[in-house]
Formats: structure tokens, sequence, C-alpha cells
């Protein structure tokens, strides 16, 4: 199924379903097709929204993850959201994390899948390589388990934004400013409930990332799946949905205090 993109004053996203927000932040290479299941699923429960980040049309200058994160901050205030469980993926995981650091009062709770914030393998240091699409590809299937999830579709996106030389500065600015922004010493300070789910084959954020973060985040639980690499929600919809339905059933479940 695809979705209709919506557009209010700067801010384009997808919001289908109703109910309490499940507001999903992609990573630096996120195609929407990476939630497709995920939509699905939960746009039945929920209100799913998907804003599109500006990882690459923000000026140099503001291109880090603080930028990112004041984006997100701008579109939950113009948009009204509350009570929102905040779902991040890679880069997308560490503005979650930086959001909710910054603005804890709108987030019900969060949930991090192969997040940056701890720990980065790669992403700034060969690469990428202009130009040359065998190596785009073995890249792009190093994000996965199964090499045959970089489908043609996937490398050709990601050659595409890798051919264009101000994307890849821009690429590498927010890779180092993701390297350069260590949270280690700040997630004590998270109070809402947090769930991590990992691939066990996880080569960009391997799996001792997910149990650091476990260790480091107070109220947090720890799912690893095994076979599975950095991009959970699109490797193994199923487990993925059943792990987060049932953490966000169990988050619901806790008595109101009147």
């Amino acid at each position: 199924m695809s979705y209709q993109i919506k557009q209010d004053g700067k801010f384009k996203y997808i919001e289908e379903g109703q109910g309490e927000p499940l507001m999903l932040l992609h990573g630096l290479f996120g195609a929407l097709s990476n939630f497709k299941d995920l939509i699905d699923h939960f746009s039945q429960t929920n209100k799913v929204v998907v804003p599109i980040l500006p990882l690459l049309e923000l000026d140099l200058l503001h291109t880090s993850v603080g930028g990112l994160q004041k984006f997100v901050q701008k579109f939950i205030e113009h948009r009204k959201y509350d009570n929102i469980n905040l779902l991040g993926n890679s880069l997308g995981g560490h503005v979650a994390l930086v959001h909710i650091l910054k603005n804890p009062q709108r987030i019900k709770s969060l949930i991090l899948t192969g997040s940056s914030g701890l720990f980065e393998n790669g992403m700034g240091d060969t690469y990428p390589k202009r130009g040359d699409k065998e190596y785009i590809r073995k890249k792009t299937e190093l994000t996965f388990y199964d090499p045959k999830m970089a489908t043609e579709e996937l490398v050709n996106e990601v050659f595409e934004i890798t051919n264009n030389r101000l994307k890849v500065i821009k690429i590498i600015a927010l890779a180092k400013s993701a390297i350069r922004n260590n949270l280690g010493d700040e997630l004590k300070e998270i109070t809402q409930p947090c769930c991590l789910i990992w691939g066990n084959n996880d080569s960009i954020t391997p799996p001792f990332v997910g149990k650091e973060f476990n260790r480091l985040i107070p109220n947090s639980e720890l799912h690893i799946i095994d076979k599975c690499g950095h991009a959970p929600m699109m490797e193994v919809p199923g487990e993925f949905n059943q792990i987060l339905s049932a953490f966000l059933e169990k988050i619901n479940a806790k008595p109101a205090t009147n």
C-alpha cells in the first residue's frame, strides 16, 4: 500500500490511522518503504506519523543531529501531537534521544532500533565512494543480515545520493555530528519506558550497543532478534511488530493514577 504524503506549511509527513501517536524517525537512507509493514500494522491501533526529515535539505551549518532535533520539535509543536510513542531507527534513533532529553514533556515512550548515539561503525570513514555502484551495493548489503534485502531500488537510491557532491558532504557532516554527539552520560535522565529492538547481526551498531543502551537507560527493555541486521522493522517486520505491540500494550495496561 502506498501512502499519501501530506504537507502542512514547510512540513511533509505521512499520517495514517487514529489513536495515540506512534511517530517514526527514519535514518540516513530512510526511504518510506522501510516502514511499510510497520505503518500497515500500527495504523489499525495508532495514529502513525512519519515526518520526512530534511536530512539533506538543511544548510550545512544546521546539518547535524541537533538541527534535525529542532526540526522534529517544531513539527511536533506545529501539529500539536501529545503522548507520543517515539520510534527511531539508526540516525533517527539518535535524533529521538536528543529530543527526549531536551523536550520530554510530550513523549510517552521511546523505541530505539539500531540507534546511533553511543557508537557508530563506518558511516563517515571510507564512505561513500562516488560513482562506484558495486561498492555502494556492497555497503548497502552490509546493512542487512540477508544481502538480498539490498534491492536494486534501494541500491539506486543510495547510489543517486552518493553521486551528488553536496549530498555527500552533508552525509559526512551528519555522520561526524553523530559521532561527536555521544549521549552516554545523559541517558540516565530518561524516565519514560524504553523498548530497544536490535538485530543480532547488526554490523553498523552491533548488539553490544543495544546492551549498553539497556544498561544506561533506567526504564528500558532489550530484545535481540537473531539473523537480523541494522533495520529490524524492514528485515523481520512480523517479529518487530509483535515486540512493539506487546511493549505498547504493557505500558498502556499500567493503571492510571488519578
